[in-house]
């Protein structure tokens, strides 16, 4: 059997053997190595494993040993396996277990795990409130002393009102007020120098270490705003609103801007009508005493108020005060002079239309409200849109200076304004008033015919239209109306019926004059002129050409002229293109019939014709004139231009006697131009061409070849080696023979 039993520097450690020995004293030893001779070994981690080396083990004797200092913060115990061989090794035990538990030591001081704590706690809190709790760590082992903490507080700052105005437990570090007075007014911070010490505390084997600790007072309402004196005063002008009268100030120990700090202002007497208000300034914390509805002076000069000062929240429990703080304010209302006000304003009367100018109307006066002030109220016009009245400046008395009518536009549902002003004091102070005019109508307008123009159109059996009359005057002074016509008995009905008697009246633009008399209590009359427009009927019995008669206004002989001229003066136009044809036609005849001698190649090449050069000029016009006499063997000789038309249904140009005038050769091309135009298998080029195309199918040649009659012999091109270099080609390869 293999054991061993170890000790190392820092105590005895048990060792795991398979059976109980005698110890020995760090030496692993096998019972067997009394016969043979053994060597010791051991392995795991802290021998050949990391970190290695540190146990080794004499192969001899078995001593176990250490090598390195153990640090059980670091690797608490180690795990071994012992090993017994002999000299060829053979394994002669079974591996023993060697658990190594390294045994604490007290080398490592408390930690907190912050340098500055911080905490609060309201103001008058009472014995035994918590406040904060502090926290320390060790890294030896927590089941020993040596990892066992004690807290205490070395020092607080400031001592004030006590030295032990706090205390801690000593295990869980928890903060509590040992003492009353906190007052953040007095003081508003504590600083406490804390400790922790290993050993469970002990001042001679434990370690130490310190942390600071700063307790905040927190504020609470423990102290009511304070009127920094005892009355305030203030003046202000009579009428005036949102002015400030007067600042109330005070003071309030607790933390600025909270709100326990932040004032609220109340008038509890003095006030009755609400008059005042005392918003706070939320910078100053003060009460600003402000004018909030108008106050006469007339009424009242004077307003003495008792104001009183809360905070937003209630004083903290506990706080008990004698009364809560008020205020005397005393306001002054200072005269000013107001403007005068009309009674009754607006002020309306009732008045028939059509007085005369110079009338009086009413008096409208102001009252100056300034009893305490002698003044003189003076009077003017402010607004009289259709200018009828005037007023006294002294009395306030109102005239006309024109005449009142109701059917003027500035009179809206029988109603007129005018608006005036009365001025007093200096400086001055201005009212204004108005006064409602409510006009009555009265038969002053004669009726019209209505509508004034109407039209009437020719045709057989009755034939008639409505008419009517209009009146401005209300309905009692209108209608129903009498409709007379001259000569004709009177008509009373609220509309008249016109015939047109006579069928065959001419169309135009007549006036007929109409008597119409209203029904008024003096009734009036006036004679209207109906513009009546006769017309000719279209097959619906409708008016025709009336726009023409109604802009020109004109009786039928004068259209009739007009419409003569017109007439005349288009056949003058007609003549006149007829004439410039003829010209052309003549014109183009006579470039036709030109000298041979004359060079005609320009106006062959007007019309896009190539031709055979210079041989152009000396041409047959007989050939023109009578293409159908031309053999056919010479029109199949040529070459197919490209844009040669074709091959279509022939169609059918005109054809021509065999010697026709020399004159007519003109109308003959004009002729063909025109077949062209209107033959659909032309193409999209000029028409003339057709004159140009060779091969079946042509009646005529190329006209290069009108100068060679009818035979078919071959030409001499030789001369065109006399027109130039360009030429010279052409003649070796016309006139160059059989080659």
């Amino acid at each position: 059997m293999l054991c061993a039993v170890l000790s190392s520097s820092r105590g005895q450690l048990p060792v795991m053997c398979s059976i109980s020995l005698e110890p020995l004293l760090n030496l692993i030893r096998s019972d067997r190595d009394k016969n043979w001779m053994l060597r010791y070994s051991v392995t795991g981690p802290g021998a050949d494993q990391p970190p290695t080396g540190i146990f080794i083990i004499n192969p001899i004797s078995g001593q176990l040993s250490v090598t390195k200092p153990l640090d059980r913060e670091h690797i608490s115990n180690f795990h071994l396996r012992a090993h017994a061989v002999d000299l060829n090794g053979n394994q002669v035990e079974n591996p023993i277990d060697i658990v190594i538990n390294v045994i604490d030591q007290n080398d490592n001081r408390p930690e907190f795990t912050h340098t500055v704590f911080n905490g609060s706690v309201p103001e008058g809190s009472k014995p035994g409130s918590f406040v904060m709790t502090v926290t320390a760590v060790d890294k030896d082992d927590p089941k020993t002393a040596n990892g066992m903490l004690r807290y205490k507080i070395l020092s607080q700052n400031p001592q004030s009102p006590s030295s032990n105005m706090f205390t801690i437990n000593n295990k869980t570090g928890d903060i509590i007020t040992v003492a009353a007075g906190l007052d953040r007014e007095k003081v508003t911070q504590y600083t406490l120098i804390v400790q922790a010490t290993d050993m469970e505390g002990n001042p001679t084997y434990g370690l130490s270490n310190t942390a600071t600790t700063v307790i905040r007072i927190t504020d609470v309402n423990d102290n009511p705003p304070e009127f920094t004196t005892d009355t305030f005063s203030g003046d202000v002008d009579e009428n005036r609103v949102n002015v400030i009268v007067a600042n109330l100030t005070v003071t309030d120990k607790d933390q600025p801007h909270t709100q326990a700090w932040s004032a609220v202002y109340r008038i509890v007497a003095g006030d009755p009508t609400g008059r005042f208000s005392i918003p706070t300034d939320p910078t100053t914390n003060e009460g600003l005493l402000t004018v909030v509805k108008p106050i006469n002076y007339e009424e009242k000069r004077s307003f003495m108020l008792m104001v009183e000062a809360q905070n937003e929240v209630p004083l903290a429990r506990g706080i008990h005060l004698p009364r809560q703080p008020t205020v005397t304010v005393s306001v002054r209302i200072l005269d000013v002079n107001e403007s005068p006000e009309f009674s009754p304003n607006p002020k309306s009367i009732k008045l028939e239309e059509g007085l005369p100018a110079g009338s009086l109307l009413t008096t409208f006066t102001a009252q100056d409200p300034d009893r305490f002030m002698s003044q003189n109220v003076r009077y003017s016009k402010m607004y009289d849109p259709a200018n009828w009245l005037q007023i006294d400046p002294f009395n306030g008395r109102i005239s006309t200076i024109a005449i009142l009518d109701r059917e003027s536009p500035y009179v809206k549902n029988n109603q007129y304004n005018v608006t005036f002003m009365a001025t007093d004091g200096d400086p001055a102070a201005n009212g204004t008033g108005t006064l409602q005019i409510y006009l009555m109508d009265i038969n002053d307008n004669a009726p019209h015919v209505f509508p004034p123009e109407v039209e009437m159109c020719e045709k057989p059996g009755p034939n008639a239209i409505n008419i009517t009359a209009s009146d401005p005057d209300l309905s009692t002074n209108a209608g129903p109306f009498a409709f007379d016509l001259v000569g004709r008995p009177l008509d009373v009905r609220e509309y008249a019926q016109l015939r047109l008697q006579i069928s065959s009246l001419s169309s135009g633009i007549y006036e007929v004059p109409i008597m119409i008399t209203d029904s008024g209590n003096l009734p009036m009359s006036n004679t209207s002129h109906l513009r009546v427009k006769v017309c000719q009927c279209d097959h619906h019995g409708d008016c025709v050409d009336m726009e023409r008669i109604i802009a020109a206004g004109l009786g039928t002989g004068a259209i009739i002229a007009i419409l003569i001229g017109i007439i005349i003066l288009l056949v003058l136009v007609l003549l006149f293109v007829m004439w410039m044809k003829r010209r052309d036609k003549e014109r183009q005849a006579k470039q036709l019939l030109i000298d041979p001698e004359d060079d005609v190649r320009d106006n062959i090449l007007k019309y896009d014709e190539e031709g055979g050069g210079e041989e152009d000029q000396d041409y047959d016009l007989s050939q023109l004139q009578q293409p159908d006499t031309l053999e056919s063997e010479c029109m199949k000789v040529g070459i197919r231009r490209l844009d040669e038309r074709p091959l279509h249904h022939k169609h059918q140009y005109p054809l021509r006697s065999a010697a026709p005038h020399p004159g007519d050769i003109g109308e003959f091309i004009h002729e063909g131009l025109k077949a062209a135009d209107n033959d659909p298998t032309a193409p999209p080029y000029d028409s003339l061409l057709v004159f140009d195309y060779e091969g079946s199918s042509s009646t005529a040649g190329s006209l290069s070849t009108l100068h060679s009659s009818s035979s078919c012999e071959d030409q001499e091109y030789d001369y065109l080696g006399d027109w130039g270099p360009r030429f010279r080609k052409l003649a070796d390869l016309f006139g160059g023979g059989d080659d």
